[in-house]
């Protein structure tokens, strides 16, 4: 299965760069922009970790206000795994 998940991290402005180092140094996560406190993070599932457990491990991160779940898609990568399902943006 193919998980992704898109993340909103909120973080005290000056651990930003901190903050960001460790979500960079997570596998299956991705900084993809950064302004004022707020990080735009995506999460997939990898052999050793779930998204949704590496989502939960971002709260611990020192610096960490809030980790939002702004968007989810997952879909089969074979034909044998079932049809494909997507969520909409939370809201």
């Amino acid at each position: 299965m193919l998980n992704i998940c898109g993340c909103l991290v909120h973080v005290m402005p000056e651990k930003t760069d901190s903050v960001v180092a460790a979500i960079t140094a997570t596998p299956g996560c991705e900084v993809h922009a950064q302004e004022d406190g707020r990080i735009v993070v995506t999460v997939e599932d990898t052999g050793d970790k779930l998204a949704s457990d590496q989502i939960m491990d971002m709260h611990q991160i020192p610096g960490v206000l809030t980790v939002t779940l702004t968007y989810h898609h997952f879909e089969p990568l074979h034909a044998q795994d079932g049809p494909a399902m997507a969520a909409a943006p939370a809201l």
